[in-house]
């Protein structure tokens, strides 16, 4: 039986309802009253989430999806990002959201445990470009998402159960909607009741390594422009939908503590938080990516040398890519599993999206090399972190060499520059299903720099979408 969660204790008597909190905060908040380093941080992160969702079209399973898609109707409210097709806005939030979780190159919150961009990406620009919706209306959208998603997520002080980056993505995907149309009141409310209502997605897919867990993504994306659609048709939904009886954090979490939320809200932007993922794996694994690189930096071995690998991890870098290597592994398994990822890092002194091509996930000295990996627990004791951790490394000539990483490049602590950032959306425009040019990628990355100028976004994704 599913023990109910211990009730945070109220900062003060003074403070609203949680979900009274975040209704206030979306209503007051205005585009010309956000600091630049916050739009500065949003522009980062939409840059970023653009490019990796341009690469995740290279997936096969994408096909698939269209295929199911075309069968639930058709509209030309809204676009396929890089291949065009025109879709009902619902339908496309959904392709393109799974384009830019499924290679699980897309930024985190650590914190929350939350991605999201994804969620919050594709929900937006397909509502705002089936609304005619300016630059500045989705950067005000993406940072009220982005503090609703991960103000949520971050209240929580149990380990994952249901999948964070769709369910409290879908809540906030619903808030950056109703902030770009400037929906209030009990409109706004009705949108994140319903959404609430609709909110999807649990581990068991991260556990297998299905590649439904960015479908899950896609599918919260998709409902949270249905949710408004309905509100603003008049729609009601449930109100108490944070602290109710059955609210999300007596249903889907454990245990929550409210005091963060109350403290940060309206006062920190959550977007100047988000990590970005230098590498198209699991955050978990970053990690020892990281470590390998520095060491291999360092003291100039080869995978030739290494005898055994020991990372000493949190307890949710554990669970979520502390497991074995398979022979069969599916590209969404490997994405997770530490060992092929950090023997990955060995031989090629990175890793792409490319690593996880069929002659890649068949390679017998990849594999070989991805056995003499453990990872284990270290004495952290919160459920929801992603650092610190510790790599030992024994080489076939008995030398040991360890490093420490209490943060993990792409953290805010660590960020990656911004040659970095562009070198990776020019890897990511490069790798699309269909490769954009260098002059193609050049004019997208012109427009994002001048995104508050764009008056309408049909004209940014546009140049989302291949010329070929």
């Amino acid at each position: 039986m599913t023990q109910s969660p211990t009730p945070s204790p109220t900062p003060s008597a003074t403070q609203p309802p949680a979900i009274d909190a975040l209704i206030e905060y979306i209503e007051r908040s205005e585009y010309s009253s956000l600091p630049q380093s916050a739009i500065d941080a949003a522009k980062i992160f939409i840059f970023d989430s653009i490019g990796v969702g341009i690469s995740g079209s290279r997936v096969e399973r994408v096909n698939e999806v269209k295929a199911a898609a075309n069968l639930w109707g058709q509209g030309k409210q809204a676009q396929v990002w890089v291949t065009g097709e025109w879709l009902p806005a619902s339908s496309a939030a959904l392709l393109n959201g799974f384009q830019i979780h499924n290679q699980e190159w897309d930024c985190v919150h650590e914190g929350a445990v939350v991605h999201p961009m994804a969620t919050i990406l594709s929900a937006l620009t397909a509502y705002g470009q089936r609304e005619g919706l300016s630059g500045k209306d989705l950067i005000h959208g993406v940072i009220v998402a982005v503090d609703v998603a991960t103000l949520i997520g971050g209240a929580v002080t149990s380990g994952l159960k249901f999948f964070r980056p769709s369910v409290c993505g879908c809540l906030g995907s619903t808030a950056g909607i109703c902030t770009m149309l400037g929906i209030k009141g009990i409109e706004l409310k009705n949108a994140l009741g319903i959404a609430y209502s609709q909110i999807s997605g649990t581990m068991q897919s991260h556990v297998e390594g299905s590649p439904m867990l960015a479908m899950q993504i896609g599918f919260n994306s998709q409902n949270a422009v249905m949710a408004v659609d309905m509100a603003r048709a008049g729609f009601s939904g449930p109100h108490d939908i944070l602290e109710g009886p059955f609210g999300y954090y007596r249903l889907f979490e454990d245990d929550y503590d409210l005091q963060g939320f109350y403290q940060k809200l309206a006062h920190q932007y959550q977007i100047e938080e988000v990590s970005h993922k230098p590498f198209p794996t699991g955050r978990a694994g970053h990690g020892t990516v990281d470590a390998l690189q520095s060491l291999q930096a360092e003291h100039g071995f080869s995978a030739a040398d290494i005898e055994s690998v020991v990372v000493h991890a949190t307890p949710l870098i554990n669970r979520l890519v502390g497991r074995p290597v398979k022979p069969d592994m599916d590209v969404s398994y490997a994405k997770l599993c530490n060992g092929y990822i950090g023997a990955t890092a060995l031989l090629t002194g990175n890793v792409t999206v490319e690593d996880f091509d069929d002659k890649c996930l068949l390679d017998k000295q990849r594999l070989s090399l991805a056995k003499k990996f453990t990872t284990r627990v270290n004495d952290c004791t919160d459920p929801n972190a992603l650092a610190p951790i510790s790599v030992e490394v024994t080489l076939t000539d008995g030398r040991q060499l360890a490093i420490d990483m209490p943060a993990i490049l792409g953290n805010p602590a660590r960020p990656m520059s911004k040659a970095m950032q562009i070198d990776k959306f020019r890897a990511a425009c490069a790798s699309a299903s269909v490769a954009f040019s260098v002059e193609h990628t050049d004019k997208l990355i012109n427009s994002i720099d001048a995104l508050e100028q764009i008056q309408n976004i049909n004209t940014l994704i546009k140049q989302m979408v291949s010329p070929i």
